[in-house]
């Protein structure tokens, strides 16, 4: 696929049939391709964010049942706002230190949680969920902008394999700088 923002359908179309390897770190490898390739020259943020949720969201349609951003809020810095996503409701604001997003937000870092159920001051956006992984997102700086959200109607749906493969994701969403 040539480099620039995909606009043309068939090409959208050639991406959305690309058939992804079975092994889950391939599929994350492949999934990272795609991404790239769809929003490779598109300098729009929710743009990326848009493309990366969906994609992801299709690539393990029996494992991620909500999947998308929280965005920084630039009006409240220590607050993160829904953004682009797929699935059901999402929480329209979370404050850092709160749930598992917020935590994620706090810390900086990768959280898998098994049994959301269980981790303390989660924030239940969807009831059905019981397993959660949150990625945080980096601008060229250094500081947080987003945090991706994923989460699962199965327990203990989420590894280390998961967390390699979406961190890497993350760190191709932002544009250069």
């Amino acid at each position: 696929m040539a480099l620039g923002a995909v606009t043309d359908m068939s090409a959208m179309e050639n991406v959305a049939r690309t058939e992804l390897p079975s092994d889950k770190t391939e599929r994350y490898a492949a999934l990272r391709a795609e991404i790239a390739a769809v929003i490779a020259g598109e300098p729009n943020i929710t743009a990326r964010y848009a493309s990366a949720s969906s994609l992801l969201a299709q690539a393990f349609p029996d494992r991620f049942f909500w999947t998308g951003f929280y965005v920084v809020d630039p009006d409240k810095q220590n607050e993160l706002v829904v953004g682009p996503y797929q699935g059901t409701l999402g929480c329209l604001r979370i404050p850092f230190g709160k749930g598992v997003c917020g935590a994620c937000a706090a810390q900086r870092e990768s959280i898998i949680v098994a049994d959301v159920h269980a981790f303390p001051g989660h924030i239940a956006c969807d009831s059905r969920s019981n397993s959660e992984i949150v990625t945080p997102v980096f601008d060229h700086s250094g500081a947080l902008v987003a945090v991706l959200d994923v989460d699962s109607t199965q327990f203990d749906a989420f590894d280390a394999a998961d967390q390699s493969g979406l961190e890497a994701i993350c760190a191709d969403l932002l544009t250069t700088p």
